[in-house]
């Protein structure tokens, strides 16, 4: 597993990109990866039981994948909801080129990778989709997962996978505790040893 992902904006190696050919939304895609990014040989595990047990996102709004790598949930999104508009953040800027790029070669022009700065403030999310970068340290992660999960819209639901032995349970526990009162958090699913985790944000009242 390429560390880089997790700690540099930049890749220490230069870029050598290669074909990769996987299955997204039920067809197979021929799409482009590297190395210096995240399981750069295709979908991971996390990943893969991410997009199998979650519900479809909405068919509209704001959707956002939090640590793209090259692509596979925010094209996912994109794919399955083409009239929502999809943002994908990265801090490695190859991933960000490598969602980008393949999100051309799909044809989908709804789906934006950037960097977390270059994401409005006052934007908000009525789906967040994640496999979060867990080996960049507890701190690091409730900072990650602290900048985003507030930013979800009122009615909308967040899903994360996260590997049992890597801490689930407990940072499951630590988002019920430190989220606002009106997100609830939940353990939706156990597939692989993986738990799927929800955050749901309560409607706006009238």
């Amino acid at each position: 597993m390429a560390t880089d992902h997790y700690f540099s904006a930049e890749p220490g190696k230069p870029e050598i990109r290669k074909p990769l050919t996987v299955e997204l939304d039920g067809q197979v895609r021929h799409l482009t990866t590297s190395n210096g990014i995240f399981s750069p040989e295709g979908i991971d595990k996390g990943t893969a039981v991410l997009l199998a047990e979650v519900p479809a996102p909405p068919s509209a709004g704001n959707l956002l994948d939090i640590g793209c790598g090259w692509g596979p949930i925010a094209l996912t999104l994109g794919l399955k909801s083409p009239a929502a508009a999809v943002t994908a953040v990265d801090v490695n800027t190859r991933c960000i080129a490598l969602t980008n790029d393949n999100a051309q070669t799909l044809g989908l022009h709804n789906v934006q990778a950037c960097l977390p700065d270059e994401v409005d403030p006052e934007l908000r999310f009525d789906a967040i989709w994640s496999n979060p970068p867990i080996r960049i340290g507890k701190s690091e992660l409730h900072d990650l997962l602290m900048l985003w999960l507030p930013r979800l819209a009122p009615g909308g639901n967040a899903w994360l996978v996260v590997q049992k032995n890597l801490g689930s349970d407990s940072l499951q526990r630590w988002l019920a505790a430190e989220l606002p009162a009106e997100f609830r958090v939940s353990r939706e699913s156990t597939a692989k040893a993986f738990r799927i985790l929800r955050i749901r944000r309560a409607a706006a009242t009238r």
